[in-house]
């Protein structure tokens, strides 16, 4: 019987090695830093105008929304507003008395944020 405890003897060190010892690294908190987005944007028809309405979320640099107005191909208009971190809506109207088929692209500091479009295809 001692020729088997000795042995055992020897083992016990080891079993401290299976404690959880081990502290886990907390990371450093990532700063993220999301780009401005258009979180409300509509495009409608009011009598012979198309109006548009839209407001931009997010950490807003100063600068100039931007919309181009498309009839089907072919560029028809374009306008911008100044948006600071004050001022996050816009509002954009383009007379257009006939029906057809526009399109509003909405750009700040360059980059495309929105395409909307809206299709008219005569009296419903």
């Amino acid at each position: 019987m001692k020729v088997r405890v000795l042995p055992l003897l020897l083992l016990v060190p080891l079993l401290g090695a299976c404690r959880y010892t081990f502290i886990p690294v907390i990371p450093p908190r990532v700063q993220v830093a999301l780009p401005p987005r258009l979180t409300q944007a509509t495009l409608k028809r009011a009598g012979d105008e198309l109006q548009l309405s839209a407001t931009l979320t997010g950490e807003v640099q100063p600068g100039y929304l931007t919309v181009v107005w498309m009839d089907q191909d072919r560029e028809v208009g374009r306008d911008n507003v100044y948006l600071d971190a004050q001022q996050r809506q816009a509002a954009f109207r383009l007379n257009a008395p006939q029906k057809g088929s526009y399109r509003a692209m909405l750009f700040f500091g360059g980059t495309l944020l929105r395409q909307l479009d809206l299709r008219e295809t005569g009296d419903l």
